[in-house]
Parts: structure tokens; sequence; C-alpha cells
């Protein structure tokens, strides 16, 4: 876990109200370009940092798999991770939840090009199908696992971010490929345009706001604190319009129990 000590002179720190002492990694899911992360989170983190008293710095990786080894290190103080992710790491390095997405669930779909005449998910086989990266949970696990029990044969093909699938399929160099509605919603409008979602799976407990669990509990507290009151001021409300929240509470360990019931192993094996 990176926590980071900035030592400087005590006058420049009293000179510098937006200062803290302490800063903290905060690592974002890769599922969008590194750019557009960093352009939508940076705001977010600055809110975050002024209200819970730390600095908050993004972090990302260039895929989902490296994302991955990186919370396996216990790189990230804390992390904005999938479903699916939260169940493996919380069993190590030990990540704690700390909140979710407000009254929202996490909701898998398989895109066609509008214009394709593809009407079911049959039709897909035998074709060559995007995915973000194996283990992103309702965009590749769910919607191939859907296919698998319907012995429906594809070749994945893995192109690194939600944005790359959703680009891909408009672009027509793959009959359809797996995102989710969230990510879908917030894609490149003239990307989402040429568009259509073929199917969608079940609903599950959205992505998971955590903590590496050497972080203190006061600054695990002063983080959710910061998370849940972001709807109650005009700004705040702003900022969670920009990633396409209403509202953040608060989530126990337990609350990815129906994720933990797939049994679903790609990381652990």
């Amino acid at each position: 876990m990176k926590v980071c000590l900035t030592i400087g002179l005590a006058v420049s720190l009293l000179l510098s109200p937006g200062v803290h002492a302490k800063e903290y990694t905060f690592g974002i899911v890769p599922q969008q370009s590194a750019k557009k992360l960093a352009r939508l989170w940076g705001p977010i983190l600055a809110r975050l940092s002024e209200d819970s008293g730390f600095t908050l710095k993004f972090a990302t990786a260039k895929n989902i798999p490296t994302f991955e080894a990186r919370l396996a290190a216990g790189n990230y103080a804390f992390a904005y991770m999938n479903p699916y992710h939260f169940t493996v790491f919380n069993e190590s390095p030990g990540y704690l939840a700390i909140a979710h997405q407000e009254n929202k669930s996490i909701q898998g779909i398989v895109v066609v090009h509008k214009d394709s005449k593809l009407q079911t998910l049959e039709e897909l086989d035998g074709s060559t199908l995007a995915f973000p990266s194996p283990a992103a949970f309702a965009a590749s696990l769910l919607p191939q696992a859907k296919l698998n029990n319907s012995n429906i044969k594809y070749e994945p093909r893995y192109v690194s971010s939600h944005d790359s699938v959703y680009m891909t399929v408009s672009r027509g160099l793959m009959p359809a490929g797996g995102g989710v509605m969230r990510t879908f919603n917030n894609t490149d409008p003239d990307v989402r345009k040429n568009l259509r979602i073929l199917w969608k799976t079940e609903k599950y407990t959205p992505h998971a706001f955590a903590a590496h669990p050497d972080v203190p509990e006061a600054d695990r507290l002063a983080l959710q604190k910061a998370l849940i009151e972001l709807k109650n001021t005009e700004s705040g409300v702003e900022l969670l319009k920009s990633i396409r929240f209403a509202g953040i509470e608060p989530a126990t360990d337990e609350d990815w129990d129906d994720v933990r019931d797939l049994n679903i192993n790609i990381l652990t094996e």
C-alpha cells in the first residue's frame, strides 16, 4: 500500500490550506482510458481530499490485468474496483468495503452495431467477440457464462477497456461485445449512437469503494463520510453526475455475497 507523508517546510504548509500532510493513492479500475478517467475522477478526488483531510492521488493502470496485479500487491491505499475484484481482494490482501453507488446495481450487456441483423445471442455462434479483460465481472464473466451455458461457441478478444469494446463494435470490427450499462451510458455519444443493446445480464451489487487494511480506521471512516456527503451539496451533486451517480452509500464486506455465490474463480485458480 502506498501511503506518502509529504514532509515540507512548516511555513509552506501553513500558507497552503489545500496541502495535507498525508497522501494516499486512489486506484480506479481502468474501464475507460486513463485520460478520460483522470478527467472524470480528478475533480472528485480533489473534493474528497478537501473533505477528508488527506490528499488522494489519482491512479489507474494501462489495463485491467495490470490493475488486478496492483490490487493483489496492495499497491493502492483506496480503490474503486469491480464486484468480483472485491470478493477476491477482500480475501487477500484484505481490502475492506467502505461504500458503493447508491440504489444501483451493476448489469452487464452485450452490444451490437445498430444496423446489425442479430437479434439473439444464439446468432453469435462461431463469432469473435470483444471483451474488456478476462476478469471484467459484468462485461466479460457474466456474458461469457451465459454463452457457455447456452453452448454458443465464440472466440473472446480482449481489448483492454469498455470504451475499446464499444469502439470496436461501432466500427464493425467485431459483431458484438460485452460492457455494462454505466460505461455504455458514459461512452462517447458518437460511438453510442451506432450501438444497440442485444442482451442484458441479471443485476448484482455494484463496484466497491474499498480501503487497504493498513489504512487507519479513522481515515477509512473519513473517506466514507466524504463519499456519502457528496450528494448533500450542489457542487457534490454535479461531481456525482459526471460519473452518472446519484449518490454513494456505506457498504460492508457482506454486501457482495451475491457475487460470492456465483463461485467464480478465474483469479484464484
